[in-house]
């Protein structure tokens, strides 16, 4: 059994905050002049990707050390010297101390998440039906980037040059995979899984509008656990908003709440 304890916090927000150190790695390779990188303080990763990106932020705070006050001064910094907000994504697990210097500093909340797990099983046996599920060869950068976009934007159809470039990015990320599902051979659902010290961190996934309702989603799930089984991989990880769809949709397929997680900004 697996127990929501600092143990597994630890282990949650290493694999979540590396995804994000690799994320502004690839946007540096991509983009030199973009000023993307990265650092790490008192065991905190924090990645700059521009000032307005939502990978620009910290994970682990007072997780893997006490945190102090020369050590936030630090990390806050590191962000503000690039005219970025300070941002922390802040497990419970860190502790009564590690809220009580925030709150001292003026941070307030700003957002809720849950932080979910489950075990990585034996695949079942894989049906045959007109979905087929792949991972995206290098060569299909743009077709993932292309499904990706426009299933998100569908409500939102002013992100989509945004959604292109994040989605580009997440493409070239070292230790992450882009997956495509297909109906009768139309591409028509994408989504990502990334690997880190056992983790495997299950991206959120974009179903085309009018391929939604088809089991798409379930394909892309069952795929991504599959592969995460078959390399080794014992631990699934996903993060939704607290209390919202996504997160009842990951609680259905078997993920459990570990805890939840709040985003304070200065």
């Amino acid at each position: 059994m697996v127990f929501s304890d600092l143990d597994l916090s630890r282990q949650l927000e290493r694999a979540e905050g590396l995804a994000c150190l690799e994320f502004a790695k690839a946007r540096s390779c991509l983009n030199p002049n973009s000023g993307a990188c990265w650092t790490e303080c008192a065991g905190t990763y924090a990645a700059f990707d521009g000032v307005d990106s939502p990978v620009t932020q910290s994970f682990g705070l007072g997780l893997f050390e006490p945190l102090t006050p020369a050590s936030l001064d630090t990390i806050e910094r590191f962000f503000l010297d690039r005219g970025a907000a300070v941002v922390h994504e802040v497990s419970p697990l860190a502790g009564i101390a590690t809220l009580d210097l925030l709150c001292a500093r003026g941070y307030r909340p700003i957002e809720l998440s849950s932080v979910m797990h489950q075990a990585v099983d034996p695949p079942a046996t894989k049906d045959e039906n007109a979905i087929t599920v792949r991972v995206a060869a290098p060569e299909e950068a743009a077709l993932w980037t292309d499904v990706s976009a426009r299933g998100w934007a569908h409500q939102n159809p002013e992100l989509q040059d945004f959604l292109r470039d994040f989605g580009a990015v997440s493409f070239a990320r070292e230790h992450s995979l882009q997956f495509i599902a297909e109906l009768d051979g139309q591409p028509g659902a994408a989504g990502s899984l990334s690997l880190h010290g056992g983790v495997a961190l299950f991206g959120g996934a974009s179903t085309l509008p009018e391929l939604r309702r088809r089991g798409l989603q379930a394909a892309l799930l069952e795929a991504r656990m599959r592969y995460a089984f078959e390399h080794g991989y014992r631990l699934a990880m996903m993060v939704a908003e607290a209390g919202s769809q996504s997160q009842r949709n990951a609680e259905r397929k078997g993920f459990r709440i570990a805890y939840t997680r709040t985003k304070w900004r200065l």
